[in-house]
């Protein structure tokens, strides 16, 4: 039976993601959680987990060093979808993409100066409003931008909301809501077809369980 490679995303989808494989009947054969290794095996001989950070779990699916992956829809958004396959909603880490700015301030008209790492996604969201957007590149703390008079405006995941309001800021547009998918590498789901559906077929039922 060929080996199966299912890579996840760590941190707030990794937690939500092992009860859906647990349930699918996938378990690591150590608590991921507590261990420094980023790859695993399970309880099922042809079946190994890997450990990403979110950013990397597509490129790996994509040319195909894993079968399969865990990876929120922002990321696969700013990814781009070559060589994958969206498979399965499996709704967990629900959230928004949004933009955000200073509370109170008005639009900023003409030229916009936006901070975030959906460099992608907001390229051609500001498009799409027909706005002129100078586009900034942070990998975090995104909130400080405005402040700092570094941007007028931010494109980040809001679930609460509380860290925008903790820093001033308020959210203005939304540009997507947010899941987790389990998606595929196009040629693996062909040449490893017989493997891999009874595994897609036992998330999807536990997904459909579990919500």
């Amino acid at each position: 039976m060929p080996q199966l490679t299912i890579a996840l995303t760590k941190g707030r989808i990794l937690k939500e993601t092992l009860p859906l494989l647990s349930a699918a009947g996938i378990e690591p054969s150590e608590d991921i959680h507590t261990s420094r290794k980023l790859a695993f095996d399970t309880n099922m001989p042809n079946v190994r987990l890997l450990v990403l950070r979110g950013s990397d779990v597509p490129t790996y699916v994509q040319f195909g060093a894993a079968d399969m992956g865990v990876s929120g829809k922002d990321t696969l958004m700013e990814h781009g979808g070559d060589g994958l396959y969206s498979l399965v909603d499996l709704g967990i880490a629900r959230c928004k993409l949004m933009t955000a700015a200073i509370k109170g301030t008005p639009e900023k008209e003409g030229r916009v100066k936006v901070a975030t790492k959906f460099v992608n996604i907001a390229r051609q969201f500001y498009a799409e409003q027909g706005r002129q957007a100078d586009i900034i590149k942070l990998y975090g703390a995104m909130e400080l931008a405005p402040i700092m008079e570094l941007a007028d405006e931010i494109v980040d995941i809001v679930d609460t909301g509380n860290t925008l309001r903790a820093n001033g800021l308020e959210p203005r547009m939304d540009i997507a809501d947010i899941s987790s998918r389990l998606i595929a590498n196009k040629a693996s789901i062909k040449m490893k077809h017989s493997t891999m559906q009874p595994v897609i077929d036992a998330i999807a039922h536990a997904v459909k369980a579990l919500t």
